[in-house]
């Protein structure tokens, strides 16, 4: 991908950003915990959650796509597969299936692409077999391919350290099949599963941070949802407008679950002009941002780390055109995403001009004016996206933008809408 340095503000209103990534997932994984069709408009169409969406076929759903609208007919029993479950390069799938495998009477074999299947699994497989499931793979059971050895697990309880909704929902979905269990984590991390699972009737609540879960006795209620746009998603476009002088942009439809909008309460807090507006609220809170142009200033992030994660690389542009030195620490999980993006965004910052240094939790970055530069994304989507937006103040390319379509495949068609010049 190439993209132009931009010569015009950025005048847009944006309907038809990515759909929500996680919930997509979620819609799809959670729909097998009915014995009724589940219903799901707006669901992202994009390389990952259609290998999910593949998965969940392969586990003996019925699935049809009609009109805009997926529906879901779950099977009597999930099914043991003759195949291999692939997850393309999608570690939020394959954290997720293995929980609720974990826990079915079964033998399952999850793996993906090479990048995945690089991807450190032991975070989630742990604490998995700290509470009695079967999980093996390669590394020492640290990477995939993962072989599932499924069955019932006993009551448990468990701590983590690592505040991951990735972990939470693997621990909650096999709690949910078996006997039940209690959660908890040092720090809130994104509640999509708490909120779907509670729509959908299961027992579940939350006692001062501590989630208490009763095994389902019987099939939860079905979905009927539309997904909507995905904030993490939108926020490359918000970030864009506070690198082109002048811009307007207005996001439609998107989720405002407070533990999703944290980058954007982080640009505010560096001078940006942001307004929420919420238009509805069924399953989770959903509304409008509207951005225009500021000149940003430094800040300082360290706190719910876990609600920003993946902006983390976006925001990172963000710190590089703000006045004064941006750091973000207490970030190690960057570490073991798509790439190492810590790593990653400090080597690319640097190629493009801008002073940053790296630490093993974060970074720091001193604004300025970035250069023209050759980026690898090392097959990351969201560092492909990233230095794209920043590309529209100085001109960029972007080696592996291909891994743009993992998770939003129309990103250089809105970029081209909002009025820049991009070449794939």
């Amino acid at each position: 991908m190439r993209v132009f340095a931009q010569t015009k503000p950025l005048i847009a209103e944006l309907t038809n950003i990515a759909s929500d990534k996680s919930i997509s997932h979620r819609c799809a994984i959670f729909s097998l915990l009915s014995d009724k069709k589940s219903v799901i408009k707006n669901y992202l169409r994009a390389e990952d959650t259609l290998n999910t969406l593949n998965i969940v076929r392969e586990l003996g759903a019925v699935i049809t796509d009609e009109n805009g609208t997926i529906t879901i007919t779950p099977p009597a029993k999930i099914a043991e597969p003759k195949v291999v479950l692939e997850c393309g390069n999608s570690g939020t799938a394959m954290r997720i299936f293995m929980g609720l495998l974990a826990a079915q009477d079964g033998f399952f074999v999850l793996s993906g692409d090479k990048y995945l299947n690089n991807r450190p699994m032991a975070r989630v497989a742990k604490p998995l077999i700290k509470v009695g499931a079967r999980i093996d793979g390669t590394s020492g059971g640290d990477k995939a391919p993962l072989c599932i050895r499924g069955k019932k697990l006993d009551y448990f309880k468990f701590k983590s350290e690592i505040s991951s909704a990735q972990i939470k929902t693997a621990l909650l979905l096999a709690g949910l099949y078996s006997n039940g269990c209690e959660f908890s984590e040092d720090e809130l991390s994104r509640d999509h599963t708490e909120r779907m699972l509670k729509g959908m009737g299961a027992k579940i609540s939350d006692e001062n941070g501590v989630i208490k879960l009763e095994a389902m006795t019987k099939p939860l209620n079905p979905l009927e949802i539309s997904v909507p746009n995905d904030p993490s998603s939108a926020f490359f476009f918000a970030v864009a407008a506070c690198v082109v002088p002048g811009s307007h942009i207005v996001l439609k439809n998107v989720l405002l679950n407070k533990t999703r909008i944290e980058a954007y309460k982080i640009l505010e807090k560096m001078g940006a002009d942001i307004k929420f507006t919420k238009t509805s609220e069924k399953y989770e809170e959903i509304g409008e941002i509207e951005i225009k142009y500021a000149k940003l200033k430094a800040v300082d992030v360290g706190e719910n780390i876990s609600w920003l994660i993946d902006e983390a690389p976006a925001l990172a542009v963000a710190f590089s055109v703000a006045s004064g030195v941006s750091t973000l620490r207490n970030a190690a999980e960057l570490r073991v995403k798509e790439s190492d993006r810590i790593g990653v965004v400090v080597a690319n910052l640097k190629a493009c001009g801008i002073e940053v240094s790296e630490f093993d939790d974060g970074f720091s970055v001193k604004g300025g004016v970035a250069k023209s530069a050759v980026i690898d994304s090392h097959g990351d989507h969201r560092i492909a996206m990233s230095f794209a937006i920043l590309g529209l103040s100085c001109g960029m390319d972007i080696l592996k933008s291909e891994f743009i379509a993992t998770s939003f495949p129309n990103f250089s068609d809105i970029l081209r809408q909002m009025g820049a010049r991009v070449e794939d």
